[in-house]
C-alpha cells in the first residue's frame, strides 16, 4: 500500500503576513533599547514593531479568523525565544582579539538589555496580542462592518495593556517608570488610533489580493 500524504495549502497572503510577523516579533526587543523623543514624549523605539504586530494579527483575524490569528500569536513566541537564546550564545562566545574594547562593551550592554526587554516583551506581547485578536473579532458580529472602528478600539486597548506590562517589567529598577510610562502610553494610544486602522485595511486588501492570484 502506498501512503498518500496530503499537503495543507497555506494562503499566499497568510504566508507573507507570517514572515513579517516573525520578523517584527524578533526586532521589537532590539529596537526597544533606544528611547526616542516624539515631541515632548519619551518612548522606547520597540513601539513601532509592536504596533505592526497589532496590525498583522488584526488583519489575520479579519481575513482568516480568530483561531488562526491566535495560533500566529502563539507561534510568535518562537522567534522571540530563539532570539533570546542566540543572544545569550553570542554573548558567551569569546570576542575576536582585534575587536575594539569600546565596541565590545557597547555590544554587550545593548544585547544584555535586549534579553530583559525580550523577556518583558514575551509577557506583554502574549497578553496584549491575544486581547487584540479577541476584541477585534468579538466586535465583528455578523455584519463584519466598521473595521476601522473595531481595529482602532482593539489597537488602543491592547497597546495600553501592553505598555503597562512591558514598561514595568523592562525598566523597573533601571529607569524612572513615571517618566517613561505616560509618554509611552500616550504615544501608543495615539499611534494605534491613527495608524492601526488604515494599516489593517491595507494588509487585509493585500492578503485578499494575494490569495486571489
Amino acid at each position: 500500500m502506498t501512503a498518500i500524504s496530503e499537503t495543507k495549502h497555506i494562503p499566499r497572503g497568510l504566508f507573507i503576513i507570517c514572515v513579517l510577523y516573525g520578523g517584527m516579533a524578533s526586532l521589537a526587543g532590539i529596537l526597544g533599547n533606544k528611547l526616542v523623543a516624539l515631541g515632548p514624549l519619551a518612548v522606547e523605539a520597540g513601539i513601532f514593531a509592536f504596533i505592526l504586530l497589532v496590525v498583522l494579527a488584526g488583519a489575520v483575524a479579519e481575513v482568516y479568523g480568530r483561531a488562526t490569528a491566535n495560533r500566529i500569536v502563539v507561534f510568535g513566541f518562537v522567534p522571540i525565544i530563539m532570539s533570546m537564546i542566540l543572544i545569550q550564545l553570542v554573548l558567551a562566545l569569546p570576542p575576536a582579539s582585534f575587536w575594539e574594547e569600546e565596541k565590545r562593551v557597547a555590544f554587550d550592554i545593548i544585547l544584555n538589555q535586549s534579553t530583559r526587554l525580550m523577556f518583558a516583551g514575551i509577557i506583554a506581547y502574549g497578553t496584549s496580542q491575544l486581547l487584540n485578536v479577541f476584541i477585534i473579532t468579538r466586535l465583528k458580529g455578523e455584519s463584519g462592518k466598521l473595521l476601522w472602528l473595531r481595529s482602532m478600539i482593539a489597537g488602543v486597548v491592547s497597546q495600553a495593556v501592553d505598555t503597562v506590562i512591558f514598561i514595568t517589567v523592562a525598566f523597573y529598577g533601571v529607569a524612572p517608570l513615571l517618566k517613561i510610562m505616560p509618554g509611552q502610553l500616550l504615544a501608543k494610544v495615539i499611534l494605534s488610533a491613527v495608524f492601526v486602522p488604515p494599516l489593517i485595511y491595507g494588509i487585509v486588501r493585500m492578503a485578499k489580493r494575494l490569495d486571489a492570484e
